[in-house]
C-alpha cells in the first residue's frame, strides 16, 4: 500500500529506518538523562554510546531471523557497534513497550501533521470554488427531491466548515496521542527514574504518562483511529455528494475527465465518477480499521499482546490511506467542471414549486390560519406537479379559488423572488472567513 497510495512524506514516517531510528533516539535520550540527572552513566561511556550507536536494519532482521523478537534483534546489533562495555548501559530498567510505544507516538503524531498539511490543502481548494460559486444558484434538496435554492458556494462553505470540524478532532487526538512512557514491565517505574522518564519525553516533544502499564492504554489510539475514521466519513459523505450531482439526469458537476481517459470498456462514451466511488470504498477501510483500534482497547490485566498484529496493520494503513484520500479529494474538488446553466434548468424543472413556503408564510402573515393555508397552498403545488403543461405553480395559485385576493401583484412577486433565500449567505461566509 505505501508505494502505491501516499506521498513520500507519510511513505517515510512508516518505513522501518524510521522507526528504528526513533528506537536509537529514545535509547540514547535514556542514557543522557540517567547521565544528566542520576550520573549513572560515566561520562567516557556516554561518549562512546552517542559516537558509535546506530544500526543496519538488514542486521537487525537478520538477528531476529533467530530471536523471533524484534526490539532485542535492534539491541544486539546496537550493541555491536557501541561495544561491549558501554552497551551494558542501552536500554537499563526498561522494556519493550517502552520503546514500542513512545516510538509509536512519535510516528503518530508525524502522521497526524502530515494529515494536518492535508486538511489545510483540501480546504484552501475548497475554498476557492466557495468563493467562485458564493452567487450560483442551484437547487438544495432534502430526500433527494428538490426543496429551496442554495448557492453552490454556500455547499461548498458547508463542506469547508465540516473539514475544519476534521481539523480540530484531529488536532485533539495528536494531543491525546503524545504521550510516552519508560515506566517498565508493568508501569511502575521500579527500575528507571521518573525523573527521567519525564526528561526523555520532554525532548521528545511527548508527556510522560500519569500512569500506564507494560503499554500506553489502547483508548489513546482507539481516539487517534476514530478521528481518522471520522475524517473519512466526511470524505465519503463529499463524495456522494458529487457521485449523485454527476447523475446524468442533474449533471450540475462533474469529475475531470482527461483526454486519454477511458470510462468504460464496453462504452466509449462513460464518464464515470471513479474518484469520488473510489473514495466511497476506501472511508470503509477507515471505518472497519476503527473497530479494530477499539477492540485493541480490553487487555489482560497489565497488557498482553492481542493489540500488537493488530496496530502493524491498521495504525500505518489508516494514516497513509486517509493521506491519499485527502489528496485524492483535492484534486477532484479543484479541477472538477461546475455548470451553472445546468442547475438553472434544473431549478426550473420544478415549475417554481421551491416558493412553496414562502406562499405559505405570506399567507400566515395576512392573518391566515395556517392549516388552511397550508391546503390553499398543497393543492397548487400538486397541481402544478400533476401538471403535463407549462402552468407552473403561480399559474396553478391563481386558479384556485380561495387563493385570489388573499395577496396583491406586488406581495405574490415578493413571493417568488429567489433572492430571498440568498440574503444571509454573505454573513455565513464572513463567519467562515471566506470573504
Amino acid at each position: 500500500m505505501i508505494a502505491r497510495y501516499t506521498r513520500p512524506e507519510m511513505a517515510a514516517i512508516w518505513t522501518e529506518e524510521n522507526k528504528l531510528a526513533i528506537w536509537l533516539r529514545i535509547e540514547v535520550l535514556a542514557c543522557e538523562g540517567r547521565h544528566a540527572i542520576l550520573d549513572e552513566i560515566p561520562a567516557r561511556d556516554l561518549a562512546i554510546i552517542r559516537r558509535r550507536a546506530g544500526f543496519s536494519v538488514a542486521r537487525c532482521r537478520q538477528i531476529e531471523r533467530r530471536t523471533h523478537h524484534d526490539v532485542i534483534a535492534f539491541l544486539e546489533n546496537v550493541a555491536e557497534r557501541i561495544g561491549k562495555t558501554p552497551a551494558r548501559h542501552v536500554h537499563q530498567g526498561l522494556t519493550s513497550s517502552d520503546i514500542l510505544d513512545t516510538a509509536l507516538a512519535l510516528q503518530l503524531r508525524q502522521s497526524a501533521d502530515r494529515l494536518l498539511r492535508g486538511l489545510d490543502e483540501l480546504r484552501r481548494a475548497i475554498a476557492k470554488q466557495a468563493r467562485k460559486h458564493r452567487a450560483t444558484p442551484m437547487m438544495g434538496r432534502s430526500h433527494g427531491v428538490h426543496a429551496e435554492p442554495i448557492t453552490f458556494g454556500l455547499k461548498m462553505a458547508l463542506m469547508y466548515d465540516e473539514f475544519g470540524r476534521a481539523r480540530e478532532r484531529l488536532l485533539r487526538a495528536r494531543e491525546e496521542i503524545s504521550v510516552g512512557k519508560l515506566s517498565g514491565a508493568v508501569g511502575t517505574r521500579a527500575h528507571f527514574d521518573p525523573r527521567v522518564e519525564a526528561w526523555v519525553c520532554r525532548r521528545l516533544g511527548l508527556r510522560a504518562a500519569t500512569l500506564a502499564t507494560q503499554v500506553v492504554q489502547r483508548d489513546r489510539h482507539a481516539a487517534f483511529m476514530a478521528a481518522l475514521a471520522i475524517a473519512g466519513a466526511s470524505i465519503e459523505r463529499w463524495a456522494i455528494e458529487f457521485r449523485h450531482l454527476q447523475r446524468t439526469e442533474v449533471l450540475e458537476i462533474e469529475e475531470r475527465f482527461a483526454a486519454r481517459q477511458k470510462g468504460s470498456s464496453a462504452m466509449p462514451h462513460k464518464r464515470n465518477p471513479i474518484t469520488a466511488e473510489r473514495l466511497t470504498g476506501q472511508a470503509r477501510l477507515l471505518r472497519g480499521n476503527l473497530v479494530a483500534a477499539l477492540e485493541n482497547v480490553p487487555l489482560w490485566h497489565e497488557r498482553d499482546i492481542s493489540h500488537s498484529s493488530v496496530e502493524r496493520v491498521i495504525l500505518p494503513d489508516s494514516c497513509i490511506l486517509l493521506d491519499f484520500m485527502l489528496a485524492d479529494l483535492t484534486r477532484l474538488v479543484a479541477e472538477m467542471k461546475v455548470y451553472p446553466e445546468n442547475m438553472r434548468r434544473n431549478m426550473a424543472r420544478s415549475k417554481g414549486l421551491h416558493h412553496s413556503q414562502q406562499v405559505l408564510l405570506a399567507l400566515t402573515r395576512r392573518g391566515l390560519p395556517r392549516k388552511e393555508a397550508y391546503e390553499i397552498v398543497q393543492r397548487a403545488a400538486m397541481a402544478a406537479w400533476n401538471d403535463p403543461g407549462p402552468a407552473d405553480f403561480r399559474e396553478h395559485l391563481s386558479r384556485e379559488p380561495r387563493f385570489r385576493g388573499l395577496l396583491d401583484a406586488r406581495e405574490l412577486d415578493r413571493c417568488f423572488d429567489d433572492s430571498a433565500h440568498f440574503r444571509h449567505n454573505r454573513q455565513v461566509f464572513r463567519k467562515l472567513g471566506l470573504i
